[in-house]
């Protein structure tokens, strides 16, 4: 059968999915090829000017850009490991217990995600206040003195790391306990049947089982990281010294502070194929027993 054919023959799965369509082609997929086309262009905010790759050809020299993708990187690779480990943790923990008690922690593990990443921030400004801070008053009752979480250059990136993980914890436990749920307690019966300890149950029986969740989430939580952006606008606007800067913040801060658009939108392509190609990369790696 034919393209066209199995198009026609599904008219009205189209037809009912226009709903969603509608609103995914105007304010998704438009402004993606917008962005893609502005990205060949000198744009700012009166005139445009076709430069074909001479946006891409000066990021691969923009050192601060640089810089950012590093820190991006390194903001990725500290928070998704840990986020994902102690959302596994959390979930194996929770999901023994009966079911109001369950109930209760899902929910209070849920709850700064639906809050708003403004007010989580703020909250978190006044913890790591190097004066009055939550944080600093509890090092000082064990003899440390006052540490300057997001004034210094090596412990701003990691405090900013501690918040992001703090509120991406939510729905990752959310998908790990409907994915222990999935789990037929019969292997795990026939497992401590057979002898295994704990241990050996979750490596061989549970992990394997959680593969789907594990890659689901994986993908997920690496893709909002790459764009974190409110913390970094709110907490330390990049600095110091350039030590906080990301790529959507740069972004921003090239489109909005400079008024380059074109430049900000190769950046934003950049970001694209980084993501998709990470993305990829995971499904290569952990995808192959995975059904979809």
């Amino acid at each position: 059968m034919t393209l066209a054919k199995r198009m026609w023959k599904a008219r009205w799965a189209y037809v009912f999915l226009l709903p969603a369509l509608i609103p995914f082609f105007i304010f998704i997929l438009g402004p993606l090829l917008a962005g893609l086309r502005l990205s060949f262009y000198e744009a700012r905010l009166a005139d445009q000017t076709f430069i074909g790759f001479g946006n891409f050809i000066k990021l691969a020299h923009d050192e601060a850009f640089l810089y950012a993708v590093k820190n991006t990187f390194i903001f990725v690779l500290v928070v998704v490991p840990v986020s994902i480990t102690l959302s596994l943790f959390i979930a194996l923990m929770v999901y023994p217990l009966r079911g109001s008690v369950q109930g209760f922690f899902r929910m209070a593990f849920y709850l700064p995600v639906v809050a708003s990443g403004v007010v989580l921030t703020m909250v978190w400004l006044y913890i790591f206040n190097p004066t009055y801070g939550l944080l600093n008053y509890l090092l000082s009752l064990v003899g440390i003195g006052r540490v300057e979480w997001l004034g210094r250059t090596e412990t701003a990136l990691l405090s900013l790391a501690i918040v992001v993980v703090s509120w991406t914890l939510g729905v990752p436990i959310i998908l790990f306990i409907a994915g222990l749920a999935g789990i037929p307690k019969s292997l795990h019966e026939a497992a401590k049947i057979d002898g295994a300890n704990s241990w050996q149950e979750f490596w061989h029986v549970t992990l394997p089982l959680l593969k789907p969740t594990l890659l689901f989430v994986l993908v997920t939580q690496t893709i909002n990281v790459f764009q974190v952006f409110i913390v970094v606008l709110l907490m330390t606007r990049g600095g110091p010294a350039n030590s906080t800067q990301t790529i959507v913040y740069r972004i921003y801060e090239t489109a909005f502070t400079f008024f380059r658009f074109g430049y900000a939108s190769a950046m934003g392509v950049v970001l694209l194929l980084i993501v998709g190609s990470v993305a990829v990369v995971q499904f290569k790696l952990l995808g192959q027993e995975v059904q979809y």
